[in-house]
């Protein structure tokens, strides 16, 4: 009878090959594509403070045409999610217990709680960068949603917040992290090389909002590293998202353009 034989943990040439197969395919893409928006931003015309981008834009002028669009972008943006926890997941790991996204004993309601503080803690210092950025004409006006007035598109956005934080925190706290500290890097330098990638791939906002985003990185990389458990983390993305794609719906449009005035 033969025995199975033991598949040898990957070297850390490979554990870094992978690592850079994944951001290619994802975030890290995303990164190298903003840096390139950023310098076309401040070389066009008119000044970036004048310049505007929409989140979520709308994919067709048929209407159910759009909505498959929309799903379609929805489910293939998650692939690279599955990716990074399938890579989680080999020799014999759970991805689910070593992303700390297991009950272990813990209340339900635990992890929604600190998710939502979380996101109280960070969304409104994040309007404010958004503020003041407007204020000083180096952040762009940003859209949230340039979706059609139809019965699914609060639906969209909802599931276009989820999937954000899926993929954020997935990829570049849960996974990255985890690899790197495989790597046998610091936890400063885990920490910095996470928040950058985040701040990065938000420069065609503006330079505020990266580096807004990048102190929101280290907040979320610290306590994944302290807690081990990503769930609050998407929770706090989510409702952040979520409430910056429907809350323009639901708010005085003063109160919008003043937010957004230059």
């Amino acid at each position: 009878m033969e025995t199975a034989t033991p598949t040898p943990a990957p070297t850390r040439r490979r554990l870094g090959a992978e690592v850079l197969i994944v951001l290619g395919l994802s975030l890290g893409q995303n990164a190298v594509y903003a840096i390139v928006r950023i310098i076309e931003r401040y070389l066009a015309e008119p000044a970036i403070g004048q310049q505007t981008t929409t989140l979520n834009p709308s994919r067709a002028s048929i209407n159910y045409i759009d909505l498959t669009y929309q799903i379609l972008h929805i489910v293939f943006a998650l692939v690279p999610v599955a990716l990074a926890l399938f890579l989680l997941s080999s020799h014999g790991r759970s991805w689910v217990r070593t992303l700390g996204l297991n009950r272990d004993g813990r209340p339900w309601w635990r992890d929604l709680t600190w998710g939502l503080g979380l996101a109280t803690a960070i969304g409104l210092p994040g309007l404010a960068v958004y503020a003041v950025g407007r204020a000083i004409g180096q952040t762009v006006r940003v859209n949230t949603s340039g979706l059609p007035d139809a019965w699914w598109a609060a639906v969209i956005l909802l599931a276009s917040a989820a999937v954000a934080g899926l993929l954020e925190e997935v990829i570049v706290v849960g996974y990255l992290v985890t690899r790197l500290r495989e790597l046998r890097w610091g936890v400063a330098a885990t920490i910095m090389a996470s928040s950058l990638l985040r701040g990065t791939y938000h420069l065609y906002q503006g330079w505020p909002m990266a580096l807004g985003n990048v102190a929101m990185g280290v907040v979320f990389s610290l306590i994944y590293l302290r807690t081990g458990r990503l769930g609050p983390l998407i929770i706090a993305h989510w409702t952040i998202d979520a409430v910056s794609f429907i809350g323009p719906e639901l708010l005085p449009p003063d109160w919008i353009d003043a937010i957004n005035a230059n």
